[in-house]
């Protein structure tokens, strides 16, 4: 097991070379790097061991005198690369009747557009009529799209025609699916589909075909959305049957379909086929909203609902946003993920349901984004995702709603990343549903009155997230595709895996501070307000995303993504994070995430110090720095220009594809690197496991049972030596499901790291 090294790094004097501009040349990947490639100022020397590091000066360049040449003569200037003020953190919007002319609605519950057709709205109603309108301002009438109002049964005010969808193709096809309630001796749930027989103008009642067919136990807690997600699959949420506190507590029995998240493959099947990757895929499918062969239903994308009134997707993710109803005391934000766990009936926002219990179980379920208490609001509106223009402070950020109280909020994150509900309005309406444009702007339905509000920005003032990657001062005017002249490369020695890209590094400080010592972390340093770290990824040969992390002068730590344009001439700010098909530069493309703000800070978090790749044991490598054109190692160099103090440091970690080492050192290295900022001690996890490279295998609790189990795996341990596929560890680091790991920023499974790890639990023999 690693060991701590004191190793004291002398001062060196400092050559005569003047600093240069830097280059910022990548450096060629290797083909099994675990990481997809080296900082593009160096190529990272394999790790040495300790009596070799030690002496790492030798390694630099003579001058003709004969002194000891560093590889950096001194700390760069810096006047263009600095944190600064931490941007805005809140806003404020006003609402603006929208269709003033036009009659009331009655009883709106929801308001969408057409696939690629703004020129006209449609509302449902909740009685059972949709009306439509042109998207005019001057507009004064609505014509009916559909009455199935005959056939359509309120109940106890929670029933009656719910929501609708657009099949992607409508405009060949002609297809709507709605959801709504009916009665025939009893409340009947219907999913059914409607054809348009005009060209779009109406939907022809007599056309309906019904998918879903199935009897409540209760009348109230329908649920009741349903949508299409980018691949053409339906989605619809049912509530968990009704009654109050899940009397059936059918959220947690995957055997109905009560109180879960559906998934269904509306073209593929008759009435419907499954998505092949369902968590439940395979089985038989259920009937009546349960399985008659007691099999987890097929048709379930997640569960542990209570009654999810409105969801919607991020349309620059795909992640799905919902507000989740609450009982007693809490209303959630929840972003939805195939094969998740949302908690009801045991967990009712991130606590314990009922509130007289005080040590619930949290295993295998997935805490809310965000909550608020009854104190705010009695009843969630789940909202958006902000695309628009017109609200910039917006940008990215989820807003949401209270029936009850009126008031609209939006998530920000705080200074350790987590989702805050920031006021935005109280009109002290009941606004019923949220409904996007085209261009992402947002309006909002007044339920009792039947009107239709847009949201509009109001006055903000204060610092703003620079548009573009060239306004930031960390890359050169001239060519935003080389760094500034005060920025300092670095490169680590087990790299972060990163979807196969290849990645460049630096960091910036302020000219009047450096690193101090992090007692509380050892290997760690304290990064003085103003820092910035920089850091790279190309696929193939083309630039993808630029990250820079930041140290404001309030003493906060935030995360910002820039995603580069096609020309390769300067990169965006991409507010509250994307999800999009990048060039992979071998003539194919893949998924890239470019991460929120919330996402850098969920790893960035404090128990690890925020910043995660510059630690000790990632430094200790030689590095050849463009400004000098010498090699050193990065530690001797930053202590020689006064960047770092000199310090005691830790045996280097190993990279993970140097076959030279022994596996056992790679493979806790490469947990070190890709897992232990979240996974540590008081770690931003419910799990009780420490992957600190420094922490005995004895003492990490792998070896207990797993904590959260995953559908078809159940009974496995977290590792269980000498048997990966029956180690959870090993199982998840194949998923990129709600099971998966990383749970975040990533949509490939590091095959060689799947690899290297599974050979690492196959040889073990103890956890001794």
């Amino acid at each position: 097991m690693p060991t701590f090294d004191i190793k004291v790094l002398t001062r060196l004097p400092k050559g005569a070379c003047a600093l240069a501009l830097f280059s910022a040349c990548l450096a060629a990947c290797g083909a099994n790097n675990l990481d997809g490639g080296v900082s593009s100022s160096s190529s990272s020397s394999s790790s040495k061991s300790s009596s070799s590091s030690s002496s790492s000066s030798s390694s630099s360049s003579s001058s003709s005198s004969g002194n000891i040449l560093s590889g950096l003569d001194a700390k760069p200037d810096n006047t263009t690369c600095l944190a600064g003020d931490r941007p805005v953190a809140n806003a404020s919007i006003k609402l603006t009747r929208s269709f003033a002319q036009m009659p009331s609605l009655a009883l709106p519950v929801a308001m969408l557009q057409a696939p690629g057709d703004a020129s006209r709205w449609f509302v449902v109603e909740q009685g059972g009529r949709i009306k439509t309108f042109s998207n005019r301002g001057d507009v004064t009438s609505t014509t009916t799209f559909l009455d199935i109002s005959a056939r359509t049964y309120r109940g106890a005010q929670e029933g009656g025609l719910l929501s609708m969808a657009f099949h992607p193709k409508f405009a060949s096809n002609g297809y709507v699916y709605l959801f709504y309630q009916t009665r025939n001796g009893a409340t009947t749930s219907r999913l059914a589909r409607f054809t348009s027989r005009d060209g779009g103008k109406t939907l022809d009642p007599t056309s309906e075909t019904v998918l879903l067919s199935f009897t409540p136990p209760y009348e109230n807690h329908f649920g009741g959305m349903v949508g299409f997600d980018a691949q053409g699959y339906l989605y619809l949420s049912i509530g968990d049957g009704g009654s109050g506190g899940d009397p059936g507590k059918r959220a947690q029995n995957t055997k109905v379909w009560f109180g879960k998240m559906l998934r269904l493959d509306v073209d593929g099947g008759t009435p419907y086929a499954i998505p092949a990757d369902n968590p439940f895929a395979g089985n038989p499918l259920c009937v009546s909203a349960a399985s008659t062969n007691n099999t987890s239903c097929p048709e379930i994308f997640a569960w542990g609902l209570r009654n999810t009134w409105r969801w919607s997707f991020d349309r620059a993710t795909g992640d799905i946003w919902a507000g989740d109803v609450g009982q007693d005391a809490w209303e959630e934000v929840d972003i939805i993920k195939r094969g998740g766990n949302y908690g009801w009936v045991t967990r009712e926002g991130m606590h314990c349901y009922p509130a007289n219990v005080t040590n619930c179980s949290r295993a295998g379920l997935i805490d809310p984004v965000a909550e608020y208490s009854h104190s705010e609001g009695r009843s969630i509106t789940g909202g958006f995702v902000y695309r628009g223009q017109e609200i910039p402070q917006l940008a990215g950020r989820y807003v949401f709603a209270d029936y009850v109280s009126g008031k609209i909020w939006a998530l920000f994150a705080d200074a350790d990343g987590k989702q805050v509900p920031t006021l935005l309005a109280s009109p002290g309406v009941n606004l019923s549903s949220f409904a996007e444009d085209q261009n992402g702007e947002l309006y909002v339905l007044n339920y009792g009155a039947g009107t239709i509000h847009r949201l509009s920005a109001a006055t903000n003032n204060g610092p703003q997230v620079p548009a573009k990657l060239s306004q930031t001062g960390c890359m050169l005017a001239s060519n935003t595709q080389q760094p500034a002249t005060g920025l300092i490369p670095y490169a680590l020695n087990a790299p972060f895996w990163s979807d196969g890209a290849a990645k460049q590094r630096w960091f910036a400080l302020p000219n009047a501070s450096n690193l101090t010592t992090n007692t509380n972390i050892p290997g760690h340093w304290n990064w003085p307000q103003g820092s910035v770290l920089i850091k790279e990824f190309r696929l193939g040969n083309r630039l993808i995303e630029t990250r820079l992390l930041k140290h404001h002068n309030d003493d906060t730590w935030a995360g910002y993504s820039y995603a580069w344009n096609a020309d390769q001439t300067d990169a965006d700010y991409v507010a509250g994070g994307a999800k999009r098909a990048v060039d992979a530069g071998n003539g194919s493309s893949q998924d890239w995430i470019f991460p929120s703000g919330s996402d850098c800070m969920f790893c960035h978090n404090a128990q690890a110090g925020y910043v995660l790749g510059p630690e000790a044991a990632q430094l200790d490598t030689d590095i050849t720095y463009p400004a000098t054109g010498r090699r050193d190692n990065q530690l001797q160099a930053l202590t020689n220009i006064g960047v770092m103090p000199v310090t005691a440091v830790p045996t280097p970690l190993v990279a993970p594809t140097n076959t030279s080492q022994p596996l056992n050192q790679r493979a806790r290295a490469y947990l070190h690197s890709n897992c232990a900022q979240c996974h540590r001690p008081n770690g931003p996890t419910d799990v009780n496991m420490d992957l600190r490279i420094t922490t005995a295998l004895k003492d990490t609790n792998l070896c207990t049972a797993a904590q959260n189990p995953v559908p078809g795996l159940t009974g496995l341990m977290r590792l269980q030596p000498g048997n990966a596929t029956g180690s959870m560890l090993w199982q998840r680091m194949q998923r990129r499901d709600a099971q998966g790991m990383p749970p975040l920023g990533s949509t490939l499974a590091d095959q060689a790291g799947v690899q290297l790890v599974g050979a690492w639990i196959n040889q073990l023999t103890g956890c001794n």
